[in-house]
């Protein structure tokens, strides 16, 4: 059983929750002035999903890196996969793969139904084929011929899944209705998540080289992905002030909901540490905490617009 808990990396829940808590908490607020209802059964079942999708993605990355060989090759001996070290078989991912899709995809039938049955039959079918949409993209990543993270398309399909999708997504499992400005915040996650992905993309140059997976980070080369990196943290907070402004916090005297911005400081002291390292090896314990980051600011925002907006 260790070995399978190991294998869904719990390290990146976290990461994959925050697109869910940003979303779900902005559509709270926006309902709450509009005296409109917020429902805790779609969160508690988005939340679910989410975690259910995340789980599938590792264990589908496990299985395709494993048979393809490009674990074998990790030089972070800390990085070796279950498959690669057969501490599970592949044919056993194949199965969990299998067995996690057909329970992602159940999970996600049962939100959709308790959000738009009865009454918004036509969402109901379009968040249907999102919902198969984000199945497949959790196990196209490294699975298939032809699979998307070793052409250097992660970082696109990161950004709008767990980012756009995710926040967008789930605010409108609770309003009905798209805003505009929900791009800001959806924005903002995409790109803290791709930073994530990045830092990932980073460490592995070497071996990714050696295993001919084509990731963004080894075609733009290290020192580019650097700055990349940099350029991934540095906007998101500026994004979410965006999206404040034009909610119109500035013209009030309630600065509560700007909690989310005491991450300038953890996140300037990241930017430095991650800007020192010359050994790709030594980005690993940055992953994590991107991740922490990431959800702090979801929470964060959720709660400075819900207890304080």
């Amino acid at each position: 059983m260790s070995d399978w808990i190991k294998a869904a990396r719990l390290r990146t829940l976290p990461l994959s929750l925050s697109g869910i808590i940003m979303g779900s908490f902005i559509a709270r607020w926006k309902l709450y002035d509009e005296g409109g209802i917020w429902d805790w059964r779609i969160f508690a079942l988005a939340l679910l999903v989410t975690l259910l999708y995340q789980i599938l993605s590792n264990y589908a990355n496990d299985y395709g890196d494993g048979v393809k060989g490009t674990d074998a090759k990790r030089v972070m001996e800390a990085e070796a996969r279950a498959v690669a070290s057969g501490k599970i078989t592949a044919k056993q991912m194949k199965n969990a793969v299998i067995i996690l899709s057909v329970l992602s995809f159940a999970a996600t039938v049962g939100l959709l139904y308790v959000a738009f049955i009865p009454e918004y039959m036509n969402e109901f079918y379009i968040f249907i084929g999102l919902g198969v949409a984000s199945i497949l993209a959790a196990i196209g990543y490294t699975i298939g011929k032809k699979p998307y993270g070793y052409m250097g398309l992660g970082d696109v399909f990161v950004f709008i899944f767990f980012g756009l999708v995710s926040v967008c997504g789930s605010y409108f499992l609770f309003t009905k209705s798209f805003s505009w400005d929900m791009l800001l915040p959806g924005t903002a996650v995409g790109m803290m998540s791709m930073a994530v992905l990045n830092l990932n993309n980073m460490r592995d140059i070497e071996s990714d080289r050696l295993s001919g997976k084509n990731s963004f980070a080894l075609r733009i080369g290290f020192k580019n992905a650097m700055i990349y990196e940099m350029v991934l943290l540095q906007l998101p907070l500026i994004l979410m002030l965006v999206f404040f402004g034009v909610n119109g916090f500035f013209q009030t005297q309630n600065y509560y909901v700007f909690i989310v911005m005491i991450l300038l400081l953890p996140l300037m002291k990241l930017r430095r540490q991650i800007m020192a390292v010359k050994n790709p090896r030594e980005l690993d314990p940055f992953l994590k905490q991107v991740g922490i980051i990431t959800f702090m600011m979801a929470v964060l925002t959720a709660f400075g617009l819900n207890y304080f907006g």
